[in-house]
């Protein structure tokens, strides 16, 4: 190779002095891992940089370059016209140190041993020294700042470019043609072959070699395997072996670690003798005797009125309290829907009632008419008799039990045996909206009539040991933060809706996500862990025992669950229940996946732009309630349903293949776009560098808040009290969600640290709702959005509302509190997501 018209390498003399070195770094190589720093500089900038380094070697000393000139006899060989000629000579190396490169450049006198090169001894006497002024080294350093400033620029520019081209292929759009190589310079300055680095995959092609590797016969196949059995509860021997074969299965995915979590927890089974319900008039009529049965109600037999209050809800309790019903002593009747069966009955339990029935509301399958759902009416989740505590075997259980449990009678009943109760009944009739589809509804009885109903209950209390399922595949930057996929595996009946839908699903996303891993060389920078949990028929008891085992640490690590359970319930409408944090991925997901009823459209297309009106709050019969309301982790829970026809058969007997193949006809393939949805959210999650938590979402949730609440002002002033507080509350947390964001925006994305920091903030945003001020043990849910108790925002705004109507009715002292607890929790969200306690805004 030769630099500036000289073989590289040839001796270039040059007057003694200093060897003056310039090391230049070309750009710093990015963290060791880093997709888009693992591409070297091209041969384009090297180029370059020689080219300027020639020039102004060029420069450095002009007309004093000896090769070719002429020399007359005698005179010496380095002088011209009596005056000694001073030579430059640079020469550039690749020096290599670990995974950056340098360019040297060397400015350098020519020295031999000895003394000065080739100088005859007698010469020095005559000779005058060489004019040493500041000139050359003004010259000298003028250089070296120019090629530290061409250097520096040249590094700029590359890296620059790099990291434009790899933002676009992480946010979807560009081209994304970009294959990591490593070119380098060999020591006869050479330009060696491009050395293929690691595959990247970039966003658009990860979410399309998820889609094409899910597929709808695995998923028909997983879920054959409940085909057969009747009945898989919890603890019992079809639930362990549906756990050990999902057990073999991961280990047979190659999932980096496989393994079960136990519990012993104690449920409520069936009775040696069934329960009953009789209907007493002149004489003892058996209205109906089933095996069904609702877990943790109190056992024993009981007799009143029976009064008909449609869902149970709060407002239907109100309507029958308008028509001057007592209600005490009576027994409820109510039709599934609307509300949980435990809400129900605590309702129920709050107007005096001593028992309570259920029935299932009409639908168009007539089959369903005989059918008798289970249930249970505990008021909470996880096992009801170790409250905040997990049910290890070795945990010194207190003795306390949940205050949700119902401490009434409660079964369960068909619609043909509700049908035949009211017409046995002749008071008042039903509001046309209550009717149900029943012929004869009637509110409750006449006041002369004696006809009352018989309620025994026979449930007995057993103990039992639990498993849950793990498996995970680890993060290659951050394996202690994960997303958790969970779906529940027991069911009373075969549970085809209920547990194997979710079961499926969850099997096929671990056998596609494993293998895009071990074969096609995705390396999530997050771990993604599968869970099946048992006894989530008794209230997510499996989910809710392992979170409050772990509870210490879960909330710092796990910043997503995504719920499997009951994801095709029907085909004509799409049901979603989530975190606010999770609406922008969410929306962005629908946008990618091909909706299977109207082919080539997309999801998004099915639900609207408008589709967070229609988000549906989380119920405590929903394994992802736990997640959110007691430890704080944003969640997601997407499905297919038919909002206007209901699966009927969920919870009961009749829960079978066949039945749910008959309520939708394209099963697997939705079942398939339902896997894709949850699929593509696990792994934005752990591939992109910023966690894809959209924390202004919240900000827009408390100005709602804000929007109702500011019109009660006047009357919260005539008691002495303001809700300004609680305004500043909220502009506090939109001024610190800015400024996260304006961090985000002027942080460094390769660096790490400043990453991680920087998520953990944005992870942090769901867990500081729950309420500090609360007893985990006394109010497991404490979030003030999706919480259970007065401390919530729900329950602030009924208290005002309720003001408005009825001043006496209002205890002051309880709206005071509920005021200091969502005004103090909204602010300690604001402080936490700020950061560093110094840039806190103490402003109330």
């Amino acid at each position: 190779m030769r630099v500036c018209g000289r073989e590289h390498g040839a001796d270039v003399p040059s007057a003694g002095g200093v060897s003056p070195v310039l090391l230049i770094r070309l750009a710093p190589a990015g963290p060791s891992g880093d997709s888009a720093s693992a591409q070297p500089h091209g041969a384009a900038a090297r180029s370059a940089l020689f080219s300027s380094l020639c020039l102004i070697s060029e420069r450095l000393g002009p007309g004093r370059r000896g090769s070719g000139r002429h020399r007359s006899p005698g005179q010496h060989p380095y002088q011209f016209g009596g005056e000694p000629t001073s030579y430059t000579r640079f020469s550039i190396a690749r020096q290599m140190d670990g995974d950056n490169s340098h360019v040297e450049m060397k400015l350098a006198a020519d020295e031999e041993e000895g003394g000065e090169i080739g100088r005859p001894e007698h010469l020095h006497a005559s000779m005058a020294p060489p004019r040493r002024n500041g000139k050359n080294l003004c010259f000298l350093i003028i250089a070296a700042v120019l090629l530290l400033l061409i250097g520096i620029l040249i590094g700029y520019l590359s890296y620059r470019g790099r990291m434009q081209r790899v933002n676009r292929c992480l946010d979807g759009s560009g081209n994304c043609e970009m294959t990591p190589t490593a070119s380098y310079f060999s020591d006869d300055e050479t330009e060696e072959e491009e050395v293929p680095g690691p595959r990247i995959l970039y966003w658009p092609e990860l979410r399309n070699m998820l889609s094409a590797k899910l597929s709808a016969t695995r998923l028909e196949s997983n879920l054959r395997q409940r085909e057969g059995k009747s009945s898989f509860e919890a603890g019992k021997p079809e639930d362990q072996d549906t756990a050990s074969h999902i057990h073999d299965q991961f280990t047979s995915f190659r999932l980096d670690d496989v393994w079960n979590d136990e519990h012993y927890v104690r449920l409520q089974d069936k009775g040696s003798s069934k329960n009953q319900v009789f209907i007493i008039e002149d004489s003892e009529e058996e209205l109906e005797s089933r095996d069904a049965y609702v877990a943790y109600s109190k056992s024993g037999t009981v007799t009143g009125k029976p009064i008909y209050v449609n869902y149970g809800r709060k407002e239907d309790f109100q309507t029958v309290r308008n028509m001057h019903v007592p209600m005490n002593g009576s027994i409820i009747i109510f039709r599934a829907g609307k509300i949980t069966l435990a809400e129900k009955v605590a309702n129920a339990r709050k107007e005096g009632a001593v028992g309570a029935l259920m029935y299932l509301s009409s639908s168009n399958n007539k089959k369903a008419d005989s059918c008798v759902p289970f249930g249970h009416a505990h008021l909470g989740t996880g096992d009801p008799f170790t409250p905040g505590f997990p049910s290890f075997n070795h945990t010194q259980f207190p003795p306390v039990e949940s205050s949700g449990l119902p401490h009434i009678p409660v079964q369960t009943i068909s619609r043909e045996a509700a049908t035949k109760l009211f017409g046995k009944m002749d008071g008042e009739k039903c509001l046309e909206e209550w009717t149900s589809g029943i012929m004869g509804c009637k509110v409750t009885v006449s006041s002369s009539s004696k006809m009352t109903v018989k309620l025994t209950v026979n449930n007995v209390m057993v103990d039992r040991k639990i498993v849950n399922i793990f498996g995970v595949i680890k993060g290659f930057e951050e394996p202690d933060r994960y997303v958790v996929l969970g779906a529940q595996r027991d069911s009373w009946g075969p549970g085809a809706a209920k547990a194997g839908v979710g079961t499926a699903i969850l099997l096929e996303l671990a056998r596609v996500i494993s293998d895009m891993v071990k074969n096609d060389d995705y390396r999530p920078r997050r771990s993604i862990i599968f869970a099946s949990w048992s006894a989530g028929e008794y209230g997510a008891v499996g989910a809710t025992e392992w979170l409050e085992g772990y509870s210490t640490t879960l909330h710092a690590k796990a910043f997503t669950y995504i719920n499997l359970d009951t994801a095709v319930l029907g085909s004509r409408h799409v049901r979603i229940s989530a975190s606010p944090l999770l609406y922008s991925l969410l929306e962005s997901t629908m946008k990618r996946v091909k909706d299977p009823m109207k082919e080539p459209g997309y999801l998004y297309n099915r639900v609207g732009s408008d589709w967070i009106k229609r988000v549906v709050p989380l119920d405590l019969d929903n394994a992802a309630f736990p997640f959110l309301a007691y430890s704080g982790i944003p969640v997601v829970s997407f499905g297919f349903y038919d909002e206007d026809d209901e699966y009927s058969f969920l919870g009961t007997t009749e829960d079978t293949l066949a039945n749910l193949k008959e309520k939708t006809a394209m099963l697997y393939p939705l079942m398939r776009a339902a896997a894709e949805v949850a699929g593509q959210i696990a792994l934005r999650l752990t591939h992109d560098h910023e966690l894809f938590l959209d924390f202004d979402r919240y900000s827009d949730e408390l100005l709602s808040f804000q929007e109702k609440i500011w019109h009660f002002e006047p009357n919260v002033k005539a008691l002495g009290l303001t809700l300004n507080w609680l305004y500043f509350a909220r502009g506090d947390f939109q001024r610190a969600a800015d400024a996260l964001r304006r961090d985000i925006a002027n942080s460094d994305r390769e660096n790490r640290i400043v990453r991680r920091a920087l998520n953990d903030r944005m992870m942090k945003v769901e867990y500081d709702f729950l309420s500090p001020y609360l007893s985990p043990k006394d109010a497991p849910f404490r979030h003030i959005f999706f919480g259970k108790g007065s401390h919530t925002l729900k329950s602030l705004l009924e208290n005002l509302e309720q003001l408005e109507v009825d001043k006496t009715s209002v205890d002051v002292n309880e709206l005071k509190e509920q005021l200091a607890l969502a005004t103090w929790t909204i602010k300690g969200a604001a402080n936490a997501l700020v950061g560093d306690i110094w840039n806190t805004d103490n402003e109330i």
